[in-house]
């Protein structure tokens, strides 16, 4: 018996963000024979989500990231910035870098990944709507790495500066001519900006700027 079911509290109220049937058919099923959960209503992708989210006022919401028809990060952005009261909980099959830490920029509470036991994502949906944070031991040690990582310290605006006339291609030479400073400067801040960035070159310096949205 639940925590909640053994106190005879109020059921913690859930929203299904999945854009397969499948998986949305599967967790209300888990979750709805599961004493201390209801289920109010599902959403095929992002931005039904919001709206649903709005209308339902759900404790949790379990949101998939990559979803045709709007995608959970824009939703959880969306979600923060309406100041909905639901915690998010991202449910996902992916553990990458590039998907982890933009949801839990966003706002999500946790991020936990659909193969996990179900033990496991009952006690995550309890522990969100508490408000603590639920991370899948992968996910922990990722952040934990790219945290530890080098390449998440901001570049400085100079430091933008020469890395957009990097991108068109520009010579240290031009580089220095236009911004007013000495090549030796322009090498300095080269040094500074492969350092945060985790390359070696300028090839990579672009290419690592347009995958992290500092280019675009």
């Amino acid at each position: 018996m639940t925590e909640h079911a053994a106190t005879g509290a109020a059921p913690i109220t859930l929203l299904i963000v999945d854009d397969h049937p499948v998986v949305r058919d599967g967790l209300r099923g888990m979750f709805e024979s599961a004493p201390g959960f209801r289920v109010l209503g599902e959403a095929p992708n992002g931005v039904e989500a919001v709206s649903l989210a709005a209308a339902l006022d759900p404790d949790v919401i379990l949101m998939d990231l990559r979803m045709p028809g709007g995608g959970g990060v824009d939703a959880i952005r969306e979600l923060a910035r309406t100041g909905a009261r639901a915690k998010v909980l991202v449910l996902t099959t992916y553990d990458t870098d590039s998907d982890t830490l933009p949801a839990i920029e966003a706002g999500a509470t946790g991020y936990l990944l659909k193969d996990a036991p179900r033990d496991e994502l009952f006690t995550g949906v309890r522990a969100a709507a508490e408000g603590r944070t639920v991370l899948s031991p992968a996910v922990a040690s990722r952040l934990v790495s790219a945290v530890r990582a080098p390449g998440n310290e901001p570049l400085s605006a100079r430091e933008r500066e020469v890395l957009a006339l990097v991108a068109r291609g520009t010579s240290n030479r031009e580089i220095a001519r236009e911004l007013f400073i000495s090549e030796a400067t322009v090498k300095t801040h080269l040094t500074h900006l492969y350092a945060k960035l985790g390359v070696n070159d300028r090839a990579a310096a672009v290419a690592a700027a347009y995958q992290r949205g500092i280019l675009g």
